[in-house]
């Protein structure tokens, strides 16, 4: 059977409904799979550049960002476990959220990764590009991309 040596699943999230979608499509292999979970947020530090130099979030901001994102996985990790797993892991990395998926799943030896994807096409895919597609470009492992509902 494809997957039955999938042991390490990570699933990325960044709380919308594609994540969403990705993480009960996640927790629904590792039941079948009887896989380790581990549910993942990778967040960038916000800044912005201008002309004349760049500007990052204060300390208080950074703060902030982390705690409302440990609020937010732990409450979806509560989720997964109500999915019936035992024992999801969470982790949260602050970084390019496409670099430090793929080299979350490079350290930790993940069989499989699975991440929503929004579908954009056009020009919003152009100016916003996309996580997933990075990821599958660069991932170690398999990866599973979906869709929400």
């Amino acid at each position: 059977m494809p997957g039955a040596d999938w042991k390490r699943i990570c699933c990325a999230v960044d709380f919308s409904d594609a994540s969403r979608a990705a993480m009960e499509t996640a927790a629904d292999l590792a039941k079948r799979l009887g896989a380790e979970l581990t549910l993942l947020h990778a967040y960038p530090i916000p800044g912005f550049t201008f002309p004349d130099g760049s500007v990052v979030a204060s300390p208080a901001m950074m703060q902030e960002l982390a705690e409302g994102a440990a609020r937010h996985l732990e409450a979806w990790r509560r989720e997964a476990e109500a999915l019936g797993i035992a024992g999801v892991g969470s982790e949260r990395v602050v970084g390019e959220p496409a670099r430090e998926i793929v080299e979350f799943a490079r350290t930790r030896a993940v069989d499989l990764l699975v991440l929503g994807t929004h579908g954009r096409t056009g020009l919003e895919h152009a100016l916003i590009g996309s996580v997933a597609e990075r990821v599958l470009r660069k991932a170690p492992c398999a990866v599973l991309t979906v869709r929400p509902r």
